[in-house]
């Protein structure tokens, strides 16, 4: 144990890192700005540090210069993403002259297995992280017959790492199920500038068609299949139907839009959101849902609650880690609209239950900074260099 600690105090300035990632700004999803922030964490602490992607940041992002640009082909279920080839010969070069200390490969794609194949070749570490549950979106667009595929596929990939870095507990244990080993907790954060009660804007409810005594339950979400959006439509259905005075708000855009505005027409959809505006939003709602079973951490469910707004989640991947039922939110079962509903309209019917559930998720939300989790991700960087690459890393 006092090794182990040692390592984990090692100086992370001198340190070589590689990355492989189809996610990166000006891509914005949960991805691109995890690692957004652990680049930041990176550059602030002196590791040296070159990524491999079909994205290139512009020059307002401060590492955009170490950016190396890949082929790549469209994603064809949703076309905003692009998965990467192969890189081939040109990043082999630069690779054996830069000589990292460790290759972290973010998603299992070409482009990650080939790094895979370079490191080992080289004798360097690889780990990967774990961020997008990719095997739980076959059932949602009628191949479910191809998940005990995906699990395989996943298996022999993540065997070939040192280190696989999963979001939540919940994540960990389901990981384990399947047969993954070298498992360990890479949580996230949250910027308590960007997301705040502070910010909450009267004239953007207006908008939406709430005054303030009319409560707001917002979603933020990609508006696709995978994020169980049927349950929403039938949870609101419920909600009318009971007489639970509210306006349904979602931000966000995607395939589902038109579909679900005619499910739901009167909802108001603010579509895509970034920056200062999204944090507005979120500090504009009352409460927040998300009846996502795909979730592998949730990090809308924690730029809500550091916003001060109860979530109500369900138990299933990432988010339920994230909710302290009873306190911070509710937990209601997966896939039940009826139990959704239940757990929501407790909230939209009471102003101060919703008040005090708030003020403890803002409590909650303020104890994940950032530098302390990339600082805990850089000790275990640490151990897995000082280790090698394993044996049983294939």
């Amino acid at each position: 144990m006092e090794e182990a600690a040692a390592q984990g105090e090692r100086d992370p300035r001198g340190m070589k890192v590689a990355f492989f990632t189809e996610s990166l700004f000006p891509l914005v999803d949960g991805v691109s700005r995890t690692l957004a922030q652990l680049f930041a964490t990176l550059e602030l602490r002196g590791v040296d540090f070159r990524v491999w992607s079909p994205f290139v940041p512009g020059p307002e992002v401060p590492w955009s210069g170490r950016v190396r640009r890949v082929p790549y082909v469209r994603f064809p279920l949703y076309k905003d993403y692009r998965v990467s080839l192969p890189v081939g010969h040109g990043a082999a070069r630069e690779l054996d002259a830069w000589k990292p200390d460790l290759v972290h490969v973010v998603s299992p794609t070409p482009m990650a297995a080939w790094a895979q194949r370079w490191a080992r070749g080289s004798g360097v570490p690889v780990v990967s992280s774990f961020h997008t549950h990719f095997v739980s979106y076959f059932a949602y667009y009628g191949v479910p017959w191809l998940e005990g595929a995906g699990w395989r596929m996943l298996r022999r990939f993540y065997d070939r790492c040192d280190a696989v870095y999963a979001p939540s507990q919940s994540m960990i244990r389901e990981l384990r199920d399947h047969g993954m080993q070298r498992l360990e907790l890479w949580s996230r954060g949250i910027d308590l500038a960007r997301f705040s009660p502070a910010l909450r804007d009267p004239a953007l409810r207006a908008q939406a068609g709430a005054d303030e005594a009319t409560p707001v339950l917002l979603m933020v979400s990609r508006l696709v299949k995978e994020k169980d959006l049927a349950d929403l439509v039938r949870m609101e259905r419920i909600l009318a139907a009971r007489g639970v005075a509210h306006r349904l708000v979602l931000v966000g855009d995607g395939p589902m839009r038109a579909e679900l505005e005619a499910a739901l027409p009167d909802a108001h959809f603010a579509g895509y959101q970034s920056g200062d505006a999204l944090g507005r939003w979120y500090a504009s709602g009352d409460v927040f849902v998300f009846p996502s079973t795909t979730e592998t951490f949730g990090n809308v469910v924690l730029e809500a609650m550091a916003s001060g707004l109860p979530a109500v989640v369900v138990d299933r991947g990432g988010p339920p880690d994230l909710v302290d039922g009873g306190r911070t939110g509710s937990v209601a079962r997966a896939n039940d609209p009826a139990d959704l509903a239940d757990r929501v309209e407790p909230l939209l019917r009471d102003a101060g239950l919703r008040a005090r559930m708030g003020a403890e998720a803002l409590r909650s939300a303020r104890d994940r900074d950032w530098q302390a989790i990339n600082g805990r991700l850089l000790d275990s960087y640490a151990r897995v260099i000082a280790r090698g690459p394993s044996a049983g890393g294939g």
